[in-house]
């Protein structure tokens, strides 16, 4: 599947994060107290032989301090993917004797590479972060104030790109130092498997039952490394929350729907994402027979397939999605290729959510934005676009309903221009809040719900509310992401209650303190929305007539 946040973003020009930065130092190391705030010109990082080395189940690592936060980066999780093990459940790094180091980023996981900096433009808002490419990617970074045994909330960053492209650092704003310091809790990321390499549904041709679903097996034991390794970084492993965005937002939701994930995490967050299903099973069966088509190979010679490189697998992979089109329409897919696989054993096969689920005891908080794509970002002139353009422009996607539909938008929306009624109607909530309404009918743990609608005043207000913006809000790094935010004081205040809210909700299932108005559980009756804006404000559904015509 090609089709992936970041084709989208590259498209636009336009993405994702930021990380602001503290003056707080350890005077010593090795004692340090994140509330130290000494001279802006004291050392700020300390690395040596017996500075922030930790203990795994596997052997000791040696990470870094930096500005007072532990930091360790590139923890072996699994074991190398490649050869015998690829398209198998992952395996548990061997042992290691000497101590080693965590200093830098893991690999990233194989993925198409090339022009991937093509939009110059996408390159200066978003500066993609990419190291080695290598099957051998399952690493996880950890971002701690200390190593002291304190219990402290722990956060799994799941990054975006659909399930085909990311990685764990992929852009500055996953840091999770700033987010560490302002909350005292631990801050991880991760790697795991994507695209072919991760989900091609190989069963029905010979290969291992779970091969649909590894790249989310390999999650699952990266919070299983959590639980058994997160006390030794000063993490508490029954305190867990897992979030994510775009892409990253469908892995928590399927991660709630894994019986193999029950008890590894006790909080969920969703940014501009979710699905409430995984990948029909026949579509995905047909697809892995497909593949092996392509490859040249009959079923049961799966062994042929391990001994390819992973470039020339994808690029067989890719070529199997796009002659397998006419299935996915068959089938109403409306994204053909390769991500979780409702397959009834790894991941459930029925509607996610359901009421007997171990996920219902589990809070939930969604966010999306105002204006997750904005057809003017590349093309100034639609700025001025008239309603009657956008009712024109949108019969693509709604047919018949555009006129209904663009009509029912500027009612509900009355002081919006055309232009951004046309962005809101192509980033509408639907999906959120039919993961909010699913979630909320189990009865057991409250739902939270919000809508970003800041909008940095950078290239000519073009940019809104845009899909990823709100990231480098939620972790308190808006300084670092000047090219989404602009800096300074007026993103800052509104991160500065967003990232506390995060943090409430990570202690204790609920968002509020953190100085937003009180923020309600959701409900379907209600439809209770947080907007978040230079004002936050509590809403009820606002774009519920409008949203009702688009279905």
């Amino acid at each position: 599947m090609k089709s992936s946040r970041r084709n989208f973003i590259q498209s636009l020009g336009v993405g994702a994060a930021g990380i602001g930065v503290s003056n707080a130092v350890a005077a010593n190391p090795l004692t340090h107290s994140a509330t130290a705030k000494p001279a802006d010109d004291d050392q700020i990082l300390f690395v040596g032989d017996n500075i922030a080395v930790a203990s795994t189940e596997h052997g000791k690592v040696r990470g870094f301090i930096l500005r007072g936060i532990h930091t360790y980066l590139g923890i072996p999780y699994g074991a190398d993917t490649s050869g015998k093990n690829r398209f198998m459940p992952p395996q548990k790094p061997g042992p290691w004797k000497d101590v080693k180091p965590a200093v830098w980023w893991g690999n990233t996981a194989p993925q198409i590479m090339e022009k991937r900096y093509s939009n110059v433009y996408a390159s200066f808002v978003d500066h993609w972060n990419y190291d080695d490419v290598s099957e051998d990617c399952l690493k996880i970074n950890v971002w701690t104030p200390s190593l002291e045994a304190q219990k402290r909330p722990v956060l799994v960053w799941l990054h975006g790109g659909g399930f085909v492209n990311g990685n764990g650092i992929e852009q500055d704003g996953y840091h999770g130092e700033n987010i560490a310091r302002l909350g005292n809790v631990v801050f991880c990321s991760l790697n795991h498997r994507l695209g072919a390499l991760g989900y091609s549904h190989l069963k029905a041709a010979g290969g291992h039952a779970a091969s649909g679903n590894v790249g989310n097996l390999d999650m699952v034991l990266a919070l299983e490394w959590v639980k058994n390794n997160i006390a030794n970084f000063g993490g508490d492993p029954n305190n867990v929350t897992i979030m994510g965005q775009s892409g990253g937002g469908s892995k928590v939701t399927t991660l709630m729907n894994m019986p193999s994930a029950k008890g590894l995490f006790h909080k969920a967050v969703v940014l501009s994402g979710g699905s409430l299903a995984g990948v029909n099973k026949e579509y995905a069966e047909k697809l892995g027979q497909k593949v092996m088509e392509e490859a040249g190979l009959k079923n049961g010679e799966i062994e042929k397939l391990l001994q390819l490189p992973w470039r020339q697998y994808i690029d067989i992979a890719d070529s199997a999605v796009a002659k397998m089109a006419d299935e996915a329409k068959r089938l109403n897919i409306a994204r053909g290729g390769f991500s979780p696989v409702a397959d009834g054993e790894y991941l459930s096969d029925k509607p996610f959510f359901e009421a007997n689920h171990f996920s219902a005891d589990i809070p939930l908080m969604i966010c999306s934005t105002f204006n997750e794509q904005s057809p003017s970002r590349t093309d100034a002139t639609l700025e001025s676009v008239s309603l009657a353009e956008v009712k024109e422009k949108i019969k693509t996607r709604f047919g018949d309903k555009s006129s209904e539909i663009v009509e029912a938008y500027a009612k509900t929306f009355p002081k919006a221009r055309p232009i951004d009624l046309w962005t809101m109607i192509i980033s509408n909530r639907k999906n959120a809040v039919a993961i909010a309404d699913a979630k909320t009918a189990q009865k057991k743990a409250p739902v939270y719900i919000a809508w970003f609608g800041w909008q940095p005043p950078l290239f000519d207000n073009r940019m809104r509310a845009f899909h990823c913006s709100d990231i480098c809000f939620w972790f308190y790094n808006t300084d670092l992401m000047i090219t989404h935010t602009g800096g300074g004081k007026r993103p800052r205040a509104l991160s500065d209650t967003m990232s506390k809210s995060l943090l409430g909700f990570m202690k204790t299932g609920n968002p509020n303190g953190g100085g937003l108005p009180a923020w309600k559980a959701y409900t379907t009756q209600n439809g209770e929305t947080m907007i978040l804006d230079d004002v936050p404000a509590l809403a009820n559904d606002p774009d519920r007539e409008a949203r009702k015509t688009l279905a």
